[in-house]
């Protein structure tokens, strides 16, 4: 049989393999199709493979049938144990063994058990002459007691042999394995648990070569409930059976192989016992007062005897419960079909539950009827009402479906009503194929509109291939002013989202007067959004706020409920962007308690998403960690939250973490088409690779800062956070050794400030400024731009940009030998960073410290003048070290230019002429400090900080620029 993958599975099997180096054996445990057979079969190959010489493995796999066949185990084991083998042993033990084997007649001297047994140990001694034994005993469960004895006695007396076991045994979960006394004293027993929810998502699209419906994956995780086998089998059973299997009942249909398996005993019930069993399996929280309002006769005894098989139990509450929630679809899938539809009759007359009631009548009635239609669009409306968003979408889907074939019109509107709850429950495969369905059918202009709706609406971020979508769509919605206006709305979306802010602003506009003819309040208030959204990406604020306060009046003010969230939540991200952090975390926060479960996913989404920036900036680093959390759980593969996930990581995580989030982030969102998420996700990257604090690092960053520079002026953009992103490409620059690059860059961001610009976009280009100033020799004068700065961070509530400026003002000081001066800035910037929970900085902030400590031990011996940035005392390093200006840019991941450029500033700083005389100076440097100089990674020397007369990176950071992390 092939081996199974071992998704979810190799962190237990490395506890196994530790466990067999210090004990005899190992034991899973686990009930049916938990995966023990897999995790036997993978550490029996890793044993055999690690072993100094050929392993022998003897082997058994019983079955259910064999456990009455008495030595059926030991015929299995001695299957590859040659007949060589037994000839060495004395007569008496070798005719029992034979005869056990039936390879020969029994003797009759009736001491032929205690023959047998000798006569295994003496073969496995043997055996362990030539080479390691290892014994698989897969099953213990259906071992036969024959062999089972005979087990027992041999490993008792294996002492010091080389001998490892390796069994597993099926167990009701909860419960202790039975057959221990199979392996040797000292056998290590590990339960098997059941897989997560995205390891069981793994092993089913692995196993089926699908990617199932997300509803119909929905229904084989709670099904499966973590079993692999189970989730392989209800997954290919619903990939073959396609949207048949999620119309089929209240359960996921099983297939018959695996209710066979599970329900063998419990076909044997009486007919009343099955019946009661079948109506339990049908109701959504079944419980005796329930069944006897049913009409069930007897329902206490049938529930005993459910409970004596182990088919189910009841808990402390009076609630009766499957044993496991495949048994529950297993029994509804086992009944006749009459017979389920029978027991819904039932509980449809039993339950007073509008939405429970109507769900039982939809499955009791399987055929088109239009009082049971009507009956299910209530209930469907009101479970929207109480934020049951998938039953909604349920219910709509089965009145739909149970609309006879001459109601065309009102089958498309209950399929449009599900899909556009489907939507908000964030099921969208659900949602494309009902509306689908509709487009590609309906006879109404109109309703062709609203399905086109749906399917931009469904596409989330990705809207740039969605042109046609809008076109044709205009094209059905011409003379609609209503129609016209939805569509004009979604253009605009589809602009803003694409950078094309001039056609968004023009589609914005249209969409509101459009609205405003037809009356349509709602779409109105949704237009002015957006062009609010699209001024302020273009530095309009005056404009952005404007357009705000009309949509805000025409939603009734900041109460006015669902039509009201999303423009409080742009009104608090315009106050982030001016500073004014504490009113914009305020407003986000009540409006997340407002929405609560209210709101369809994207809007919560989208407000975590601006929750988490917000925490960010105000220094709250453990909340927005969280935060972003909760974003990901909701969309865990979406651009939007994976930028969450990835800033929350750049302010209360790793530089690493904050890396590899931000570039999945950028990948999703040019998957995506959409510029606006991918310009933060790349200012997140630069962030990112900024952290590191090394030159490979400062590449990177560059790459990806230029690319929000150039998307930036692609899409006319200039508000706050891109002129924030400019001082951050700035840094880069100037830690790469571009510090003429680095001016221009911020001359550009500097010809957009405005009398509106907020101070902390003017203090992050004065700290890039400040750096600059000290990368080409002005340490006095960048240090004084630097602290101007931090003056101005002072006065506003942005912790994490005050730490960075710090942290910026210490190096310099340091490198400048203001000894004092840089402990004030680090030790500040240590003790804030550690209070908001910004590790990477307080990283940044130690390693700046440390190093400032180590100068003092050691004097730092120099020359004098100004020290070098980073990539400067790098590039003096690998020049020092015989390293040609080619071979630098190689290394550094920069340019031959930058080199050359970068070389003479370190000339001037050090006072010699030549390379020659540089690696002079340096030599001499280590010589007259007494210094240890380490051969570094590529065979040249790192060479200590006060050897090179300024302040080079550290030794780690030094070695950081050959990382091949990338």
């Amino acid at each position: 049989m092939a081996a199974r993958p071992l998704t979810g599975r190799h962190e237990l099997l490395d506890v196994a393999r530790a466990e067999l180096t210090a004990r005899p054996g190992v034991l899973f445990h686990g009930p049916l199709g938990i995966g023990k057979s897999t995790l036997v079969a993978a550490l029996t190959a890793s044993l055999t493979a690690q072993a100094p010489s050929a392993a022998t493995v003897l082997h058994c796999s019983p079955a259910e049938d064999d456990a009455r066949l008495p030595f059926a185990g030991l015929v299995d084991l001695f299957a590859q144990v040659p007949e060589s083998c037994l000839e060495t042993l004395a007569p008496e033990p070798r005719a029992a063994l034979r005869a056990a084997l039936l390879r020969g007649t029994e003797p009759a001297n009736g001491r032929g058990r205690l023959a047998v047994r000798l006569a295994f140990l003496e073969v496995v001694r043997d055996l362990t002459a030539a080479g390691p034994v290892v014994l698989v005993l897969d099953g213990l469960q259906w071992l036969d007691e024959c062999t089972a004895d005979v087990l027992a006695f041999v490993v008792r007396r294996l002492g010091a042999l080389d001998v490892r076991v390796v069994a597993a045994e099926r167990v009701v979960d909860g419960e202790q394995p039975e057959r221990l006394r199979c392996c040797p004293p000292g056998t290590t027993e590990l339960p098997v648990p059941p897989l997560t929810d995205d390891e069981v998502a793994r092993l089913v699209r692995a196993g089926t070569g699908a990617e199932l419906p997300s509803g119909t994956l929905r229904a084989v995780l709670d099904t499966a409930a973590g079993n692999p086998l189970y989730a392989l089998e209800l997954g290919r059973a619903a990939a073959l059976r396609g949207p048949a299997s999620t119309a089929f009942g209240p359960t996921l249909p099983v297939p018959r192989r695996l209710r066979t398996l599970l329900l063998g005993r419990a076909r044997a019930l009486p007919e009343t016992t099955r019946r009661t069993l079948l109506v339990m399996s049908a109701a959504a929280r079944p419980d005796l007062t329930l069944l006897r309002a049913a009409g069930l006769p007897e329902p206490a005894a049938d529930l005993a005897e459910t409970e004596r098989l182990g088919v189910a139990t009841t808990d402390a509450g009076g609630t009766i419960r499957f044993r496991h929630p495949l048994l529950r679809a297993a029994v509804y899938a086992d009944a006749p079909e009459h017979d389920r539809r029978q027991a819904h009759a039932l509980l449809a007359r039993a339950i007073s539950e509008p939405v429970e009631q109507a769900r039982h009548l939809a499955h009791a009635r399987p055929h088109p009827d239009e009082d049971t239609a009507r009956t299910l669009m209530s209930a469907a409306e009101s479970a929207r009402r109480d934020g049951a968003l998938g039953t909604a979408c349920e219910l709509a889907g089965l009145a739909a479906r149970r609309t006879p074939g001459d109601r065309s019109a009102d089958r498309d509107d209950r399929l449009l009503a599900a899909a556009e709850y489907a939507c908000d429950a964030g099921q969208l495969d659900e949602a494309a194929e009902a509306a689908e369905t509709v487009l590609a059918a309906s006879g109404s202009a109109r309703r062709r509109v609203r399905a086109r709706l749906i399917l931009l609406r469904n596409a989330g971020q990705a809207l740039e291939g969605a042109h046609a979508l809008i076109q044709d769509g205009l094209r059905d919605a011409a003379g609609d002013p209503e129609a016209e206006a939805w569509l004009h709305h979604w253009a605009a979306v589809r602009g803003l989202l694409c950078g094309e802010l001039e056609e968004a602003a023009a589609h914005a506009r249209r969409a509101a007067r459009q609205a405003a003819v037809a009356g349509d309040t709602e779409t109105r208030i949704g237009a002015l959004a957006t062009y609010a959204r699209v001024r302020s990406l273009a530095g309009e604020p005056v404009a952005a706020d404007a357009a705000l306060e009309e949509a805000l009046v025409l939603a009734g003010g900041t109460d006015g409920g669902p039509q009201s969230w999303r423009l409080i939540r742009m009104r608090a991200i315009l106050a982030l962007d001016a500073d004014r952090v504490t009113e914009a975390r305020e407003q986000v926060a009540e409006l997340l308690d407002a929405i609560g479960e209210f709101a369809g996913v994207e809007e919560v989404v989208a407000t975590l998403v601006s929750l988490t920036r917000i925490q960010v900036r105000a220094g709250h680093c453990r909340e927005a960690l969280h935060t972003a959390a909760r974003c990901s759980r909701a969309m865990a593969q979406a651009a939007p939250a994976l930028y969450a996930a990835a800033l929350a990581a750049t302010a209360g995580g790793t530089a690493e973490e904050a890396r590899q989030l931000a570039e999945r982030a950028v990948r999703a969102s040019e998957a995506d088409g959409d510029r606006l998420f991918l310009l933060r996700a790349l200012a997140v990257l630069g962030q990112a690779e900024l952290l590191a604090g090394d030159p490979r690092g400062a590449a990177s960053a560059v790459e990806a800062l230029q690319r929000v520079r150039e998307l930036g002026d692609a899409m006319c953009a200039a508000d706050p956070p891109l002129l924030h992103w400019y001082g951050d490409l700035a840094e880069a620059l100037v830690l790469l050794g571009e510090p003429d690059e680095a001016e221009a860059v911020v001359r550009e961001a500097c010809a957009r400030v405005t009398a509106d610009t907020p101070g902390s976009v003017l203090a992050a280009l004065e700290r890039a400024e400040g750096l600059r100033e000290a990368g080409i020799g002005r340490a006095k004068e960048g240090a004084a731009r630097l602290r101007a700065a931090v003056d101005r961070l002072r006065q506003l509530p942005l912790p994490v940009e005050l730490v960075r400026t710090l942290i910026a003002l210490g190096a310099v000081e340091r490198r400048s030998r203001r000894r004092s001066a840089a402990r004030a800035a680090l030790g500040e910037a240590l003790q804030t960073a550690t209070r908001i929970g910004a590790a990477p900085l307080a990283a940044r902030a130690r390693d700046e410290l440390s190093r400032l400590d180590s100068g003092e031990r050691s004097g730092e011996a120099g020359a004098g003048g100004p020290g070098l940035t980073p990539t400067e005392a790098r590039v003096a390093e690998l020049v020092g070290g015989g390293a040609t200006n080619r071979e630098v840019a190689a290394k550094l991941f920069i340019s031959v230019k930058t080199v050359e450029g970068t070389l003479s500033r370190v000339y001037r700083k050090v006072g010699v002429r030549s390379r020659t005389a540089l690696a002079h100076a340096m030599a001499v440097a280590v010589l007259a400090s007494g210094a240890v100089v380490d051969a570094g990674d590529d065979g040249r020397a790192d060479v200590p900080e006060r050897a090179v007369l300024v302040s080079p990176p550290s030794r780690s950071q030094a070695r950081g620029a050959l990382d091949t992390r990338r």
